[in-house]
């Protein structure tokens, strides 16, 4: 059997170095290394009906070769068929080129169509010169395109796969079927090997469009098994979670009955329901692993500090941890305020705690204080705690899978592991929550507090920005309070801090009489502090804010938020910014504006926050435009990167994942690792794999 890359044509140290980088290892990795797209090269068009866009296979006899110099050395090639002429343009060439291409050469290109200033341009296009009757010869098939690292061009990958494809279809290859036997025929799915043959080597009559848009059924059949592979990769982590032992948190206190009464108001049906779930999951000997999803302002906080008081309340520490100093620091309040009446004090840690107070703080964290609140900081070296038994970690992702799982690890008691509480503010759809939640038990906090209205939202041009402004005004002079959002996506602190600075300048040069506050990153905590404060006791009205505030602020009066520049922000950012207003018994509103001209995807996803205050919908709508990697946050973490599957399109085989992975589970697992294997490789390290 031939496996190992060594055992192919071509493949020395270098090149096997090079595959190594890109997850492949054996002649099987190969196989499903797959292309990202096809050239069409079986067919030669004439030059005359080409137009710029088209990426296309050309012939004809070269009329001039020169190289222009200019700012860069540029060689030039003029080709003619009668029918037009296109010029072909290499900024990287060696001289023995223009000799290769002199006058009179016939040349076949493939390349895309541009226009240039004389006329169509190639740029680099692939060509080989026409020197014999067999290199007339077209190919039968759509040429493949593959991923690839700098030194791995496209020529070396058709070798590459030429041979794997040439040991599979002659049976030197073996290629495991690991679907449940009756599964192909039930979905009518074509076999592992005819599929791989089928994607690598589309023949010439193949259907384009499908392979394109990846509906071919060649592809379902991989999609179905890597996103079963995912599922199972998920699965097995929480399953291991699971045989672990926890602390058994089962003794209710009086702190808890305490702390509900003290309350300044009474919990929705939905808050004590998932109260319920969890305290239920505490009680038992085995890590709870519980995913709790509320839309803006729906009340998780309270669901959290509920289970801490129960962690305490059995002599263990609690542990909350979120992705930015602000939203920590918002905990950090609402604990200490909530708690205060009960004699306890949060310990607080985040990288910007340093020297003695840092010391100090570990030593507390190790001793065993009971309330635990901070950043990522929590996860570092030097962080032990005396007894940890529950995590919780909000906003879950902007954290990584192997983050939050760091922190279960420092129980610090008997080998204990303990409990997790994940929650989101941005709800997880359901595709992709069977995806990459698979395993999680998940409560739902679906109802918001009595009396909270649905915020009215409009989206206006920046051209409007005077009316805008007099708005606000108005809602000053009645007495309400109002956010005005800068937003400068990927710039530096510094310039989204001159940014807000200037618009904070302007605001108050145009609205007399209204105390405008400023907030933005590169304050010092305190500063942020004085004028949120301020902001809290009504001394501002208008708050001007990066979107450092897009979590952990809540201000009952104010009722209006501008979001400027909103075309830039994604939805559930838009959403999360949103939902800061609207959490009192006034009629809120949200102003989207925006700089003319206007995208068709930033217009779509301004659209549906006018059209919806559903975090599930917009969450839909989200994953639909940004995929799961935006959307889960785990773009550098290696899950969730799918080759052939599409989370959106492929909902239809997602509904027979659950049930086909919980059947291999329980009869087939020795598959289980070898189709997390083939489809997740490197990154199974995250599944324990």
């Amino acid at each position: 059997m031939a496996s190992e890359l060594r055992d192919l044509r071509g493949i020395g140290p270098q090149l096997e170095t090079l595959l190594h980088q890109l997850g492949i290892h054996c002649v099987q990795d190969l196989l499903f290394h797959l292309p990202l797209r096809y050239e069409d090269r079986t067919r030669v068009y004439p030059i005359g009906t080409l137009y710029p866009g088209v990426r296309a296979l050309v012939e004809g006899e070269v009329e001039h070769t020169a190289i222009v110099r200019g700012r860069r050395a540029t060689l030039v090639v003029v080709i003619s068929d009668g029918t037009g002429r296109i010029t072909l343009r290499f900024f990287h060439f060696r001289a023995a080129q223009q000799k290769q291409l002199s006058k009179g050469t016939r040349l076949r290109c493939y390349g895309e169509v541009r226009g240039g200033f004389q006329g169509l341009d190639m740029v680099h296009p692939s060509y080989k010169r026409i020197l014999s009757k067999q290199d007339e010869k077209v190919s039968d098939r759509l040429t493949p395109v593959y991923p690839s690292v700098e030194g791995l061009g496209q020529a070396s990958w058709l070798k590459l796969s030429d041979q794997a494809l040439s040991l599979l279809q002659s049976h030197q290859l073996e290629l495991e079927e690991l679907l449940p036997d009756d599964l192909q025929g039930n979905l009518q799915i074509p076999s592992l090997a005819s599929a791989l043959i089928y994607i690598h080597r589309p023949p010439a009559g193949a259907d384009v469009a499908a392979l394109v848009e990846r509906r071919h059924p060649a592809q379902q059949r991989l999609a179905l098994e890597e996103l079963l592979a995912h599922n199972l990769s998920m699965q097995q982590l929480h399953r291991r979670q699971r045989q672990l032992r926890a602390p058994a948190l089962s003794l209710s206190t009086d702190l808890e009955r305490k702390f509900i009464k003290q309350l300044p108001f009474r919990l929705t049906g939905a808050q004590e329901r998932v109260i319920h779930e969890i305290q239920s999951d505490l009680a038992k000997s085995h890590p709870m692993q519980r995913l709790v999803q509320g839309d803006v302002g729906s009340g998780k906080t309270v669901v959290a500090a509920m289970a801490a008081l129960r962690t305490m309340g059995n002599g263990f520490q609690a542990a909350i941890m979120a992705p930015t100093e602000l939203l920590a620091e918002q905990h950090l309040r609402s604990f200490r305020d909530w708690l205060k009446p009960f004699g306890v004090e949060p310990v607080w840690l985040s990288s910007k705690v340093t020297g003695k107070a840092r010391k100090s703080t570990l030593v507390a964290i190790e001793q065993g204080a009971p309330l635990v609140i901070g950043t990522h900081a929590l996860m570092q070296e030097g962080v032990s705690f005396g007894r940890l038994g529950l995590v919780v970690v909000d906003e879950q992702h902007r954290f990584g899978v192997h983050q939050r799982l760091a922190l279960l690890d420092k129980a610090g008691v008997e080998s204990l592991h303990a409990h997790q509480l994940i929650m989101t503010a941005t709800p997880i759809p359901r595709t992709l929550a069977m995806t990459a939640y698979a395993g999680l038990e998940t409560s739902v906090i679906d109802e918001l507090p009595p009396g909270r209205k649905p915020v009215t939202t409009a989206a206006i041009s920046n051209e409007r920005r005077a009316e805008v402004i007099s708005r606000v005004a108005a809602a000053c002079s009645d007495g309400r309070q109002a956010y005005w959002v800068c937003t400068l996506i990927e710039e530096s602190d510094a310039v989204q801090a001159q940014a807000a600075e200037e618009v904070a300048r302007e605001l108050q040069s145009r609205l007399s009489g209204v105390n405008v506050g400023l907030v933005h990153g590169r304050m010092k905590p305190a500063e942020k502090q004085e004028i949120m404060d301020g902001f809290k006791r009504g001394a501002v009205q208008l708050l001007v804010a990066t979107t450092v505030i897009e979590v952990g602020v809540d201000v009952p009066n104010a009722s209006l938020m501008i979001i400027e520049n909103a075309e830039r922000l994604g939805l559930a950012q838009l959403h999360q910014l949103r939902g800061r207003v609207g959490r009192g018994d006034l009629q809120a509103s949200c102003v989207l504006l925006y700089s003319s001209p206007i995208g068709t995807l930033a217009k779509e996803r301004l659209n549906i926050l006018r059209q919806t205050s559903d975090g599930f919908r917009i969450a839909e709508k989200d994953l639909e435009l940004r995929g799961p990697g935006e959307v889960l946050g785990t773009r550098q973490t290696g899950l969730l990167q799918f080759r052939v599957a599409d989370l959106t399109r492929d909902q239809q085989l997602l509904e027979t994942i659950p049930a086909v992975a919980e059947r291999l589970m329980n009869e087939s697992p020795e598959r289980v690792s070898k189709l997390i294997r083939r489809w997740i490789g490197d990154a199974a390290r995250f599944a324990g794999v």
